[in-house]
């Protein structure tokens, strides 16, 4: 059966993407967007088109369908994968021209008292979890792709594996979140045991090391630390395999205890990790260990945290705090009819008489 080239320039894709190792979730992602720009300019091949027809698009996603300026530039950033590296033809106008801007938000921040409250609505692998992004300043992704060789309890500290921009790093493993560890990891045995036992047992290994060491994909070592309750088919293979608990699940679980929390905020996984650098500086921590323990490239990604903290580098203090501390001014009070006070002989005056700077009508 003959395929479209609609979905030969899919297949095309997909085996770059994996060629160059991208992740999975970004291999779906580039190929919908490609999918879609296709669809939006009814079938046409995109070696036929170019900058106005990118355009067009980015402003359909803009106008009509209201995106989110990270949304239209991954849509961007999946189209000029398309034609730079799958279709080999260069975009010949300025990608900053097109590019939208995203506005820079304050990271949500809890309070120590919040932290605990949100865990204290949480119970099982989930609350585990939890505890790990506050305590480590994990990532969702991170937390739910920990496997048993990247837990080390000896050192007390955590290996984070091909992280955010394909790099390693070490952070600190909580000692008050052990004990619930390694209790829980005696059930991820038991299930592993089991899952060997039914013919199954196999994970997920990067860069064919499954080929490189034979076996290796069934050895408790390379477990995922959190895996998933059903067994599930590989995508990419087609083998039964037991993955990790997705990231969606997760999040839900820290929303739903949110709520129960009754708290004034938007709380989220990541929420944890803001948490976590933010009470690590205003704990004295010098802010280069904050960088290097969340895997921040540079000094100034981490820098944001500093502009939530109850003290920051300039101690300063608000003129409110600072008039309540010392008291109101008494000549100011003397001088302003209808502040301060009010005295039996005055209270008849300050009925008829409006504060000053006010107007009466």
């Amino acid at each position: 059966m003959q395929t479209s080239p609609l979905e030969r320039i899919v297949e095309q894709t997909r085996t770059i993407l994996r060629r160059r190792h991208y992740a999975f979730k970004t291999e779906k992602s580039y190929v919908a967007w490609i999918r879609r720009f296709i669809i939006f300019h009814r079938q046409r091949h995109p070696v036929h088109m170019g900058r106005p027809e990118i355009e067009a698009y980015l402003n359909h996603l803009a106008v009509r369908e209201r995106v989110s300026a990270s949304t239209q530039n991954q849509a961007l950033n999946a189209l000029l994968f398309l034609y730079k590296v799958v279709l080999e033809k260069p975009v010949e106008f300025p990608i900053d021209s097109v590019r939208a801007r995203r506005t820079k938000h304050v990271p949500t921040v809890l309070a120590r008292e919040e932290v605990q409250q949100v865990l204290g609505c949480m119970s099982g692998r989930y609350k585990l979890m939890a505890q790990l992004m506050y305590g480590s300043g994990l990532r969702a992704m991170e937390c739910t792709r920990l496997r048993i060789k990247d837990l080390d309890f000896a050192h007390r500290q955590i290996v984070v594996r091909d992280a955010k921009g394909g790099k390693d790093r070490y952070t600190i493993l909580p000692e008050s979140a052990i004990p619930a560890l390694q209790e829980h990891l005696i059930w991820v045995r038991q299930l592993h045991t089991e899952d060997l036992r039914q013919g199954y047992g196999r994970t997920y290994l990067p860069y064919a090391l499954d080929r490189k060491y034979p076996g290796a994909d069934q050895e408790w070592i390379w477990q995922y630390a959190f895996p998933s309750r059903r067994l599930a088919v590989d995508p990419r293979t087609a083998v039964v395999r037991r993955h990790h608990i997705s990231p969606s699940t997760l999040q839900s679980a820290v929303h739903e205890a949110a709520k129960l929390a009754k708290l004034q905020k938007r709380v989220s996984c990541h929420t944890f990790r803001h948490s976590f650098a933010t009470h690590l500086l205003e704990a004295g921590y010098d802010i280069r260990t904050v960088q290097e323990l969340l895997g921040h490239k540079d000094v100034k990604t981490t820098m944001i945290y500093t502009h939530v903290l109850n003290r920051g580098g300039l101690a300063v203090r608000s003129p409110l705090d600072a008039a309540a501390r010392t008291g109101p001014d008494r000549s100011l009070r003397e001088r302003s009819a209808g502040w301060g006070t009010v005295t039996k002989d005055r209270k008849k005056d300050l009925l008829v008489r409006p504060a000053p700077g006010l107007a009466v009508g």
